[in-house]
């Protein structure tokens, strides 16, 4: 089960990340797109697949939003139309405790992964904070939580913040989209020397990709706060085939990555997701899952080699 292998510091995860529909779509419409979504993640190698819940987050920066703001159907409802186990994210929005509560009785019974994401705007006092809505979702199911590797720093450290979290009761991490390795490697390095100090085991990270082979897309990922480095933007955008090149990037993103003493302190998995409608990005987000599970099998491989 997915629960068991989250858990698991010896199990590899493997997930695929959607969108719901949009709000207002009709049931019909919302099936047949499960239904294409199934059909196209029957072949591949997954544990589960993630399903988010989109939250309006113009508050966290002044830049324009790329694309229209547009609600989607609740995760739970298109959670249970798929046929894989799934984490359900639920944005917290304006809730409080009482709400929360209930929210999670009705949840829990059917979704036991739930995922939560705190507001998009900080320095703003809320009637429920993350901090208390994850040890009370982690007395009914196993809860997770988003590490964004951009807002580590000297000042504001991810990895202390992670560290709470698992103490709070998370018991797994999702990434933001990693196309800046240099950073997920410095958190994770972190992050693990965090958990040593304070002698807890390191709960599980699941690294998020995404391809990336237009320019709009790559606008609206770094609108989301994922940080794209100009050098990587300009070589993907000037490859003859910018998504089969982003494929690459991520790929050779994920090897940095593992190739770090950090990574090897933790228990990590892989989070493939298509932030675009396009066609041909959603396919290219199916090629991304065999390429980066390869990149896994691999370190899999050479990791037993060494301890022999």
């Amino acid at each position: 089960m997915l629960k068991e292998k989250l858990l698991d510091p010896a199990s590899g995860v493997l997930l695929y990340g959607t969108t719901p529909p949009r709000a207002g779509t009709a049931q019909d419409a919302v099936q047949a797109a499960a239904g294409k979504l199934a059909a196209r993640l029957a072949p591949l190698p997954l544990d589960g697949v993630v399903v988010y819940d989109i939250q309006d987050e113009t508050g966290r920066t002044a830049a324009p939003r790329p694309f229209p703001f547009s609600g989607t159907i609740d995760p739970r409802d298109y959670a249970k139309l798929l046929p894989r186990p799934t984490i359900v994210y639920k944005a917290l929005g304006s809730m409080d405790e009482r709400n929360w509560r209930a929210w999670l009785d009705v949840t829990v019974p059917e979704h036991a992964l739930v995922s939560v994401v705190g507001r998009p705007t900080s320095g703003v006092t809320h009637a429920l904070p993350l901090s208390r809505a994850i040890r009370i979702a982690a007395e009914r199911c196993t809860v997770g939580a988003v590490a964004i590797a951009e807002r580590h720093g000297a000042e504001r450290s991810e990895a202390a913040r992670m560290l709470a979290k698992g103490i709070e009761g998370c018991g797994y991490f999702i990434s933001q989209t990693v196309y800046h390795p240099d950073a997920t490697a410095r958190l994770l390095a972190d992050y693990a020397r965090d958990c040593r100090g304070a002698g807890v085991a390191p709960r599980r990270v699941v690294l998020t990709f995404s391809p990336a082979g237009r320019a709009k897309t790559m606008e609206f990922l770094r609108w989301l706060g994922v940080r794209i480095p100009e050098d990587t933007a300009r070589s993907i955008m000037a490859d003859a085939s910018p998504l089969r090149k982003s494929i690459q990037v991520c790929r050779d993103n994920l090897r940095r990555i593992l190739d770090q003493d950090g990574a090897r302190a933790i228990p990590l998995g892989i989070n493939v997701e298509s932030v675009s409608i396009n066609r041909d990005e959603i396919d290219a987000s199916i090629d991304l899952v065999h390429a980066l599970s390869e990149v896994m099998r691999e370190a899999t491989l050479s990791s037993s080699r060494g301890r022999r």
